[in-house]
């Protein structure tokens, strides 16, 4: 899960910024940590710390009060398995603004790399879970896989143009030594009135 066959989740992040106009992103845990490298913008929600498991209701509840934007949540496969009830709610909900991109290492990167209980080392019939499955399941009928950098970046904007919800995998390859998240220099309560007025665009 951890080999350089998969793409690096810097260049994956890279191609997402490279489309992103107006759209909200929430990003969290180890996806938080590398996108703050970049440039900020106005409706980056940078979700940490403690934000393990939370980032797609985070993404759910703004799309849902904001269904004239685009919602683009950023997770982790660790995080997404601390709360995949979640995705059920999601597509209970149905929100068309809404486009979950999972960024699957197979491992708890933050805390080590220890390999999470979805990679095949620790499952008995020696398979990866597939999270675009579980996803179907849920309900969500666009869903995406991506593990090739190439054809990530050919297809991200398209996808992200799709009506919601939507589910997207990027098989992403994990580091040991990528270090955790870091809170954003700006305290959380001082980062909610420049969001809030960038989310409402001065309505």
């Amino acid at each position: 899960m951890t080999g350089s066959a998969r793409m690096p989740l810097t260049s994956a992040l890279e191609a997402l910024r490279s489309v992103r106009t107006d759209e909200v992103v929430v990003t969290v845990m180890g996806a938080a940590r590398d996108w703050v490298a970049g440039e900020p913008h106005p409706l980056d929600w940078v979700y940490v710390p403690s934000s393990m498991g939370q980032g797609t209701s985070v993404g759910l509840g703004i799309a849902l009060a904001r269904s004239d934007r685009q919602v683009i949540v950023v997770n982790g496969d660790g995080s997404q398995l601390m709360n995949l009830g979640s995705l059920v709610t999601v597509t209970a909900a149905g929100p068309r603004n809404l486009t979950i991109v999972l960024c699957d290492n197979g491992v708890y990167e933050v805390t080590g790399a220890q390999a999470t209980p979805a990679a095949a080392e620790l499952r008995a019939d020696g398979r990866d879970l597939d999270y675009a499955e579980i996803a179907r399941a849920c309900g969500f009928s666009s869903v995406h896989t991506f593990d090739d950098l190439a054809q990530w970046r050919t297809g991200v904007r398209k996808v992200i143009d799709e009506p919601g919800p939507t589910f997207v995998l990027l098989r992403v390859a994990g580091s040991a030594d990528a270090g955790g998240p870091r809170p954003p220099a700006v305290r959380g309560p001082d980062r909610v009135s420049p969001f809030r007025a960038a989310l409402s665009g001065g309505d």
